[in-house]
């Protein structure tokens, strides 16, 4: 099986995200970070099954969409993936620095 690493930046992603929801509804911003972890468990027997990031244009790189969020992971070996990073699709990429 494969072992899914989450990165500091993903985990700080994910703690972003909680905090700007709970602002509306805690429990809303609890229930949007178990989806978002759990959409990430496909890629324990399907590591590939992400689209290569666009932007990036590398193998390795690849993207899960769950509603407006891309989880951009990583693929270091056949048995580790690293989730780089949660990105709202409402926000510029191009800015971000990723790799």
């Amino acid at each position: 099986m494969v072992r899914i690493n989450w990165t500091f930046q993903a985990k700080e992603d994910l703690n972003a995200i909680a905090e700007y929801i709970s602002k509306d509804s805690k429990r809303y911003a609890k229930f949007q970070v178990i989806r978002l972890k759990n959409r990430t468990r496909i890629l324990k027997i399907q590591i590939r099954t992400g689209k290569i990031v666009p932007e990036i244009n590398q193998k390795n790189i690849r993207e899960l969409i769950d509603g407006n969020y891309r989880i951009i992971y990583k693929i270091i070996k056949d048995k580790q993936i690293d989730i780089l990073t949660i990105h709202h699709s409402a926000r510029n990429f191009k800015k971000r620095k990723i790799i």
